[in-house]
């Protein structure tokens, strides 16, 4: 039994990094070697450096709403907070809504002095609340205005500059967390890695909670993934699938491009061009279809995340990895520093 204790690792608080570095690329970088278990220090701008002409670096293109919204209970004017995580359709959105216990079904919302206002339509799986918002203007400009960003839980400083939880290439609205790994990567850097005859190629997947959710359950093919929309255009699947027949590798910046790769993959491996949503869930034992190497930051301890990487890198490559970083003093989590598997 694979258990959920075997991915555990002793971390430090004081290194859960709380702000971005103000040079995106000055981040650190650890190469681990997933045959040898080697690894070397390098900073994340050296990362074209281990880049093949030939090689395809795919990037997630999604973006962060700034999904967190802060208002009152009609009537009690009591304190809510709203986080939005996925749209069902027009104005309902599945949420995250604290305090649930205040806030049941036909309990109404007011955001920004009644700029935004909401009704609690009813209650789905894991606590999440259906809400339906009414406004006038346009939605994606009102929460522009009142949203902030969805910081995860262990990170306490106040995010001073929106574009810092965005990559440089966001294009599509719909994370409620962004795919930090592609938070490293400047323009600058990807026009010299395109410079260096490695094709870039974007493919889009939603991030939502489910992938930040512990695991429970000690039996970790017990945990459930949530799914998450993701899409594979036809350009990204052609040049994909060309990489891999010509001999070269695909790598992933970030574990939702790993997981969207090896979700729009068939049974030989091939890329397809879909849309849909995707509840993969990458543990040891799994034999990737698509992904050679993978660009990603540090994680935490018993997440999904540090167990996709074991499948890549083997467990005790991993921890061992992990415990360098810890004694070299990396910074993890999403303002943190990266690792390269290769």
């Amino acid at each position: 039994m694979l258990k959920r204790s075997d991915f555990y690792f002793e971390l430090p608080k004081e290194l859960i990094a709380q702000d971005p570095l103000e040079d995106r690329s000055a981040s650190r970088l650890l190469v681990l070697d997933r045959e040898t278990g080697a690894v070397s220090h390098h900073v994340f701008r050296e990362v074209e450096d281990f880049l093949n002409p030939g090689d395809c670096l795919v990037l997630n293109d999604t973006k962060v709403i700034p999904a967190r919204l802060l208002g009152e209970k009609e009537g009690t004017g009591g304190h809510v907070e709203v986080l939005l995580l996925k749209r069902r359709q027009g104005d309902v959105w599945e949420t995250l809504v604290k305090p649930g216990k205040k806030c049941r079904p036909g309990a109404r919302l007011s955001f920004g002095g009644g700029l935004l206002k909401a009704e609690v339509l009813e209650t789905v799986e894991e606590g999440n609340r259906l809400v339906r918002f009414a406004y006038d203007g346009i939605f994606e400009e009102i929460l522009d205005r009142l949203g902030e960003m969805p910081l995860p839980p262990y990170i306490t400083h106040r995010l001073q500059d929106k574009s810092r939880y965005q990559t440089v290439y966001a294009k599509y609205d719909g994370s409620a967390a962004a795919p930090t790994a592609g938070l490293h990567f400047t323009e600058e850097l990807l026009n010299r890695i395109r410079a260096k005859g490695v094709k870039v190629v974007f493919v889009t997947l939603h991030v939502g909670l489910g992938t930040f959710r512990p695991v429970k359950e000690e039996n970790v093919t017990d945990h459930h993934m949530h799914s998450e929309a993701f899409q594979v255009s036809p350009e990204a699947a052609e040049q994909i699938n060309r990489t891999k027949a010509e001999g070269g590798r695909v790598v992933c910046v970030g574990t939702t491009a790993c997981r969207t790769v090896e979700s729009a993959a068939d049974g030989e491996g091939k890329v397809q061009p879909c849309s849909g949503n995707t509840e993969i869930f990458i543990y040891p034992g799994y034999r990737f279809k698509v992904l050679d190497a993978l660009i990603t930051n540090f994680h935490l301890p018993e997440s999904t995340l540090v167990m996709l990487v074991s499948a890549l890198a083997g467990r005790e490559h991993v921890l061992n990895a992990y415990e360098e970083a810890v004694r070299e003093r990396y910074r993890f989590f999403s303002f943190g520093d990266a690792m390269l598997i290769v």
